[in-house]
């Protein structure tokens, strides 16, 4: 899938602020101003001036609008719910070539807010994707043990796991292992079955088979002897 590099980066804010959220941590990774920080170093956010207090339920309160565009039932419904998000953060689309960076857009007006930036910038990437009719590259990791977002930018749609090396290579090592204990289990069985078989067919239970027949013959003449006796 082709993006350019400014959709990717705003795309690569939306994952990792999903992330940051219990249901895909299992703890809250926004925890204060110290954690919010560093979301910004770590995304590389432009234009962000101090933060304070109010703005970690702000951008709390965004990352929730995202993961109702995540979990929306079809595109209508993801639409409504970008079509708000983008105007309630006052977008207002605008050429900057700020950094030393090639001439590129930003969706934020100036003087916007943290949460008003990733709304806007956000929102407008996610608008791509359903314009694009690819909005379920945004999805979450098909691990059953892990929740955690990303986006399969894959030609094919391919990529199941938020990350191949961690949550894929254990589902695959985990797969490898239950075949290793099937087919464990199955030779035990063919091999319990031989054995019972061959039990069942062994040539000494067959010799005291037609023994014991050969010694019920002579006591049934005995006793017929003893009867022609007893009437003699």
């Amino acid at each position: 899938m082709l993006i350019n590099h400014d959709t990717r980066c705003a795309l690569d804010r939306v994952v990792d602020l999903l992330n940051t959220a219990p249901e895909s941590e299992g703890r809250e990774r926004l925890d204060g101003l110290e954690s919010l920080r560093d979301f910004v170093a770590r995304n590389r956010v432009s234009d962000v001036g101090r933060l304070a207090e109010s703005d970690l339920p702000a951008v709390r309160a965004v990352r929730a609008r995202f993961g109702e565009v995540l979990t929306a039932t079809g595109s209508r419904k993801a639409a409504a719910l970008i079509n708000t998000m983008v105007a309630e953060a006052g977008t207002t689309p605008r050429l900057t070539d700020h950094d030393d960076y090639d001439w590129h857009v930003h969706y934020f007006a100036p003087g916007a807010s943290l949460a008003q930036q990733l709304a806007a910038d956000g929102g407008m990437a996610l608008a791509f994707l359903v314009v694009a009719g690819e909005r379920d590259r945004l999805r979450r990791c098909a691990a059953p043990d892990c929740r955690r977002a990303f986006v399969d930018l894959s030609r094919n749609r391919s990529r199941r796991y938020c990350d191949s090396r961690t949550c894929g290579n254990r589902l695959h090592v985990a797969a490898y292992r239950a075949r290793q204990r099937a087919e464990r289990s199955e030779t035990k069985q063919v091999v319990t079955g031989a054995e019972e078989d061959q039990g069942a067919d062994h040539p000494e239970k067959h010799h005291e088979r037609r023994l014991g027949e050969r010694e019920e013959a002579p006591t049934g003449v005995v006793v017929h002897l003893v009867r022609g006796l007893d009437r003699s």
